[in-house]
């Protein structure tokens, strides 16, 4: 075998060295035949990076979310009632009956209960609160959660730990700061230990959390925010400590008073008080939701969904989603995108390969007499054959490693002037490379086959 591929490389060398100073003495038209493989791959390789960056991102804001995790969500009450068909303004009198008290801690109860498949649950209460120590203020986001919260998020603790039982059912004042506000507060200094006041409460800070990437188009879709900048505290400790939305007070009552008496001067019928609030009572911000297989995610929204019906009076004020399902979703739909944006840019491809095609068919015509020459001093068919295909085939490898390089920097460049991800991977430019090779023996066959069959009598009359 090998003794064969020697034998090859004797024969046919020669071919290949003519072909290389063909290409050499006409350097414009070669470039000239190679710009449309050059654009082709380039084109190829800056859209797979781009699909590449699309299925990255999704990835990644999965990891934000979680894994097989549900959100569930206040909403407007009004605005629930009318889309979920439940004649919100009818004036019936089952429908001036109907009370809510919004989400709740108990809604989480009653879901972990209920539901087997669940594997873990975190209740999410958020305020806006200014963080005082040593006489520096920093406004930052007090959230209330269980333990289970740093699990479900995938949110690592570079030092500490998260919260006890003991911490969690007490309502201890223990709290995890986010990386940011560490570094505000404490500077390179050891924050564990340490005690940071909000409000009117001093939280010792038990753990710190690892700053991770964060994508803004993370915030605005799937309504998931940055770590960096809050403060985590068990969910009693903020309901005890702090605030308690779902308990009944005189400022509640006022807005609610007057929320069903702007609406009753307005002209509508059939929304009473409890209309009138919205969300002012709702004692939790989310509920976030855990299920122990992918497959159990559509099945348990819907159960979710009618479980918290039935303990809302059949008032639809929350929202079910599952952000996962969504992203996949959004992944199907750039897949079918980047498949799309990969064969237009493929054109680009054939196009340059008819343009080698056409080059060298009329190369062909330009040096019939070179071919005739070469035939009368010995040179076979496949001769001919080798040197036209050996020419071609350079010129469109040469024009791919050109059109390699072109499609990395354009990458790069759509990268940082559209602020798009894009990853180049191996896997693109293996096969722009393999295509590039494959263009040029696929449409440099015909001109080749075309040279090797000229009668070289009429070649040397020519």
């Amino acid at each position: 075998m090998t003794g064969k591929i020697k034998y090859l490389f004797r024969r046919y060398a020669h071919d290949v060295v003519i072909a290389v100073e063909a290409i050499l003495a006409n350097k414009v038209k070669s470039l000239l035949t190679a710009l449309g493989i050059m654009f082709g791959v380039a084109a190829v390789i800056s859209m797979l990076a781009i699909g590449k960056g699309a299925q990255q991102e999704v990835l990644e804001q999965i990891k934000l979310v979680g894994v097989n995790n549900i959100i569930v969500t206040p909403t407007d009450i009004s605005v629930s009632e009318d889309e979920s068909g439940n004649n919100a303004g009818s004036g019936s009198d089952n429908s001036n009956k109907r009370f809510s008290k919004g989400l709740t801690i108990l809604d989480a109860d009653a879901i972990k209960e209920v539901l087997p498949v669940v594997s873990k649950i975190s209740p999410v209460i958020s305020f806006n609160y200014p963080a005082i120590l040593n006489g520096k203020s920093y406004p930052v986001v007090l959230e209330g959660v269980s333990s289970d919260y740093f699990d479900l998020l995938n949110i690592n603790l570079i030092r500490g730990e998260v919260f006890s039982v003991e911490q969690n059912d007490l309502g201890l004042p223990v709290c995890i700061i986010g990386d940011n506000i560490r570094d505000r507060f404490f500077n390179q200094d050891d924050p564990i230990g340490k005690y940071i006041k909000c409000g009117q409460n001093w939280l010792r800070v038990i753990g710190v959390i690892e700053k991770r990437d964060f994508t803004s188009s993370a915030s605005d879709e799937m309504g998931i925010s940055s770590s960096d900048n809050k403060i985590f505290i068990p969910v009693k400790t903020i309901l005890m400590r702090f605030k308690d939305r779902g308990k009944i007070n005189a400022e509640l009552l006022e807005q609610m008073s007057r929320g069903g008496q702007r609406f009753m001067s307005s002209g509508s019928q059939g929304e009473d008080a409890s209309s009138a609030r919205g969300k002012l009572n709702n004692q939790l911000d989310k509920i976030i939701v855990q299920v122990k297989e992918t497959e159990y995610l559509s099945s348990s929204a819907e159960v979710i969904k009618r479980l918290l019906l039935r303990r809302h009076s059949e008032i639809y004020d929350f929202e079910v989603t599952v952000p996962e399902l969504l992203l996949k979703q959004q992944q199907k739909t750039n897949d079918i995108f980047n498949i799309v944006l990969g064969a237009i840019a493929s054109i680009s491809l054939v196009v340059g390969g008819i343009g080698i095609m056409n080059i060298m068919l009329a190369s062909v015509w330009e040096r019939i007499r070179e071919i005739g020459t070469r035939q009368a001093i010995g040179a076979s068919r496949k001769d001919i054959v080798v040197q036209f295909l050996a020419e071609s085939t350079l010129i469109s490898i040469s024009g791919g490693i050109i059109g390699i390089i072109m499609g990395v920097l354009l990458a790069h460049l759509i990268h940082i002037m559209s602020d798009i991800k894009t990853i180049v991977s191996l896997f693109s430019v293996i096969v722009a490379f393999g295509v590039s090779a494959s263009v040029g023996v696929v449409f440099g066959y015909i001109p080749a086959k075309r040279a090797a069959n000229q009668d070289p009598v009429e070649s040397l009359r020519h």
